[in-house]
């Protein structure tokens, strides 16, 4: 499931204007003391969105075979850690379409965001409860999930703010619970409209990672491990951390234009897109 931008269709002055505005407001989030943040984080989305009326997220219409698509390839990784009878966490819930998907099979879903205007337009069956939160807190019962998710999400918050949602997410999670993420890789990056412009991440992706970084982050956060796995071709299989984090390595080594090219290309992209599946600890490793 790696990720992978569309091609923008706006004229290069357009471009810009947005990358000058997405940074500015970037870096006052990013500058921004952690207290402020909570209430940053929705103020500085909604400046942008006014100020950069063609961005692309308000004009790229999904439609239902679209949605339908996404839930789709998202419930296939899934399906290996989906088990009936499960307490499912979806962090960045939006519409709450894969939610209400992994409801049909799950027992009870928690379907977490910090929209309440997106969030209020979903149709969810009984057994999906939305959740609100601040971006970082995690407002279910502690040591309730036995399966958390969530797809494009590390990579918008403040790197403190995500470690510190990483470690609320664990204390949601049962022993044994298990955290998917996936988030884009550093190495092909960036992957937000900085793009463009500049070598690492300065718009609103406020820290792109690697697999390795990833991992680190998840260790630190008390995750018994964390376990990277790669998808192609419909297919989904455990890639060993040492593998990635040579290749990793190796690719960190070369120029900029060159590590990019053979990041974006088949089948290293497979390799390098981030799905880290992180795993508490046991009762028996307690």
């Amino acid at each position: 499931m790696a990720h992978t931008e569309p091609a923008d269709p706006r004229t290069p002055e357009r471009i810009r204007w947005h990358y000058q505005v997405e940074r500015e407001l970037a870096d006052r989030l990013r500058h921004a003391p952690a207290g402020a943040r909570r209430s940053l984080y929705p103020q500085v989305y909604e400046e942008m969105y006014q100020r950069v009326p063609d961005h692309p997220q308000l004009l790229r219409k999904k439609s239902e075979d679209d949605t339908r698509t996404s839930v789709a390839l998202q419930m296939r990784f899934l399906a290996r850690f989906v088990r009936s009878g499960i307490t499912f966490l979806e962090v960045g819930a939006g519409d709450c379409e894969l939610s209400v998907a992994v409801a049909r099979t799950a027992r009870k879903v928690y379907a977490v965001d910090v929209s309440e205007s997106v969030t209020a337009r979903a149709t969810k069956p009984d057994n999906v409860e939305i959740v609100l939160s601040d971006g970082v807190s995690i407002p279910v019962p502690p040591g309730s999930v036995d399966l958390a998710f969530s797809n494009q999400l590390m990579e918008h918050l403040h790197p403190d703010d995500a470690f510190e949602q990483l470690r609320n997410i664990g204390r949601a999670l049962a022993p044994g619970g298990l955290y998917v993420c996936i988030t884009p890789n550093r190495l092909n990056g960036p992957h937000d409209v900085s793009r463009h412009y500049d070598r690492n991440a300065t718009g609103f992706h406020m820290k792109e990672y690697t697999n390795r970084e990833l991992r680190k982050v998840f260790r630190a956060a008390g995750f018994a491990d964390a376990t990277p796995y790669a998808q192609a071709k419909g297919r989904v299989a455990p890639v060993p951390g040492s593998l990635v984090d040579a290749f990793e390595g190796a690719l960190e080594a070369l120029p900029f234009g060159l590590r990019r090219a053979i990041a974006e290309s088949r089948p290293w992209r497979w390799i390098l897109g981030i799905q880290i599946v992180g795993r508490m600890a046991d009762r028996a490793e307690r």
